[in-house]
């Protein structure tokens, strides 16, 4: 693997709530997204008292080659105590705000929607001033588990495109798909035009920056409001693991923040350690307060 540059190097975690934390999300066996994807972020987000908490298993049906989460086939089986666990540790953690992700699940008929609207219908009754995000899967397109998520009215809804249409087959599983990610997000903006629509681009993996500035476009054009632009890292050595094919400068990632602020979006957080959940709650105020 190819020696990161000083731009991206993190200090280890610990320090502030970081084991607490960690020790409440085990106890109450909950999965999270930083752990399982190895998140460079995890000892900053977890020292202030913050986490991405994955539902819906720890396996995940699809194999995209930039992800270090288990896949396999869950067998259709779902925890239905777990919206209701979440909501307890968000209460303990007293977030204010929550991202809630999971593994995809083509494995259920809906494909994990209605587990997704049940933790947040159990977060607000737990924690009824938390705002809450759901960073989901495409569910195949399925129009009424998409109907589902948004009908559960969170505060945000992410489905992230990952990287450029020229990439995509290679990067992620053949069951994803470009337009079907621009096709969720134009779908849940026609559906609720008042929740924020939120998506997220990795760069290192291939693509030109002409490319990047396209797909912010299309993503523009499907009424997403939040973007997130951050750099590849590979999650292992392992040969399924794609290789970082460039390591994108700090200059680079701010020229791409100005243009996509240009077309229109209403916060765009880019840098290479930025993460699609990365400082959520801060891009959350920024694109409200923007939206008036």
């Amino acid at each position: 693997m190819k020696r990161h540059p000083d731009w991206l190097k993190v200090r280890l975690p610990g320090g502030g709530k970081y084991g607490e934390v960690r020790k409440l999300l085990k106890g109450l066996h909950l999965h999270t997204v930083c752990e399982e994807a190895r998140c460079p972020n995890i000892g900053e987000c977890w020292g202030v008292g913050t986490a991405t908490v994955m539902i819906l298993g720890d396996t995940c049906t699809r194999a995209c080659r930039f992800c270090a989460v288990n896949t396999g086939d869950p067998g259709g089986v779902v925890d239905p105590l777990e919206p209701a666990r979440v909501a307890r540790a968000i209460a303990q953690l007293g977030l204010k705000y929550v991202v809630i992700t999971s593994v995809d699940r083509d494995d259920l008929p809906d494909g994990g929607a209605a587990h997704f609207a049940q933790t947040v219908r159990w977060i607000r009754e737990f924690s009824p001033g938390t705002k809450v995000e759901l960073l989901t899967p495409d569910f195949q397109g399925n129009v009424e588990a998409l109907r589902t998520v948004v009908e559960a009215r969170p505060d945000v809804l992410a489905q992230n495109i990952e990287t450029v249409r020229r990439l995509t087959h290679v990067v992620r599983d053949k069951r994803a798909g470009y337009e079907l990610t621009l096709f969720v997000l134009r779908t849940w903006k026609k559906m609720a035009p008042d929740i924020l629509t939120k998506s997220s681009i990795m760069v290192g993996l291939g693509e030109t920056d002409e490319e990047v500035l396209e797909t912010l476009r299309d993503l523009r054009e499907a009424g997403v409001d939040i973007v997130t632009i951050g750099q590849y890292l590979r999650p292992t050595s392992r040969r399924v693991h794609l290789p970082v094919a460039r390591y994108v400068p700090p200059e680079t990632f701010a020229w791409y923040r100005e243009e996509a602020l240009k077309m229109g979006f209403l916060e765009v957080f880019s840098g290479p350690l930025v993460r699609s959940s990365y400082r959520a709650e801060r891009v959350f105020a920024a694109a409200r307060k923007e939206a008036g």
